[in-house]
């Protein structure tokens, strides 16, 4: 006689493998992306930004013979775009918490990581587009890569970079405030402010001599420095010493951010 196992009590629903539930919830965020029209924001952000600063900043550099003013500006369109992107990161996850998904989550059998690093993904593939159109639309006002593919990637290279680490900061930021609103203004007013006052739109000698030190030494001018070197085949590894520091400063305070995080929900 055979007898059938004993199935009383047992959870017989497939479990799914970490890498299997990151591919989900990436997928569930790029659909809300594509619903919420952060695609297509991606895509008009940098040709409006390249629009409103190259039109009207362009006769500043008439006093600046032989300076291509669209080459000077191209990192900082790069750089605002992929703020834009940090900035869309943290009001989608802020608005998770609004309405019940971040709490839902910790209740099933999911690691806190996991949700940290599918909407990583989704904000990587946003940056992505985002930087593509950086890139078309500063070919279309005059810029181009003169100095051969290795320092094009450089260029590339720190503009993705700086974009991912702002876009995990500021995905951090947004599950830990829960306010979309506040959360966008808190994001966007220190990001209108170092752009302002930074190297990317005009050179550092256009400042009045007491900002100058602020203004050579924040992160956006440190960055833009650097990407002007990739794209001037000039770079000098002490051009990276500044950048490095910034970016090893905003993402220590990242990872501490999301370390809280996780022993708060571990704790539920």
């Amino acid at each position: 006689m055979t007898f059938a196992p004993e199935l009383h009590g047992a959870d017989l629903r497939p479990s799914i493998s970490v890498i299997g539930q990151v591919a989900a919830l990436t997928n569930r965020s790029i659909r809300g992306m594509w619903r919420q029209g952060e695609f297509f924001l991606g895509i008009v952000a940098p040709i409006m930004l390249t629009i409103c600063f190259y039109v009207p900043l362009r006769s500043i550099f008439d006093s600046f013979p032989g300076v291509n003013y669209a080459q000077f500006l191209m990192p900082v369109i790069c750089l605002q775009s992929v703020g834009f992107v940090a900035t869309s990161a943290a009001m989608r996850s802020a608005n998770d918490g609004t309405v019940g998904i971040t709490e839902r989550l910790r209740s099933m059998p999911v690691s806190p990581v996991v949700p940290i690093v599918a909407r990583l993904f989704a904000n990587a593939v946003l940056l992505a587009i985002s930087l593509g159109w950086a890139m078309l639309s500063g070919l279309v006002i005059g810029w181009r890569p003169n100095h051969g593919p290795l320092n094009l990637l450089g260029f590339l290279a720190v503009a993705f970079a700086v974009g991912l680490l702002l876009a995990f900061g500021a995905d951090i930021i947004g599950v830990l405030a829960k306010n979309p609103e506040a959360t966008s203004q808190a994001l966007a007013l220190p990001q209108l402010i170092l752009g302002m006052l930074s190297t990317g739109f005009v050179p550092e000698a256009s400042f009045p001599e007491w900002i100058r030190p602020f203004a050579r030494n924040q992160p956006i001018s440190q960055f833009t420095e650097l990407m002007r070197g990739f794209d001037n085949g000039n770079v000098t590894a002490s051009m990276a010493i500044g950048p490095l520091a910034w970016a090893g400063g905003i993402a220590v305070l990242a990872v501490g951010g999301g370390v809280l995080l996780i022993v708060r929900s571990s704790r539920r």
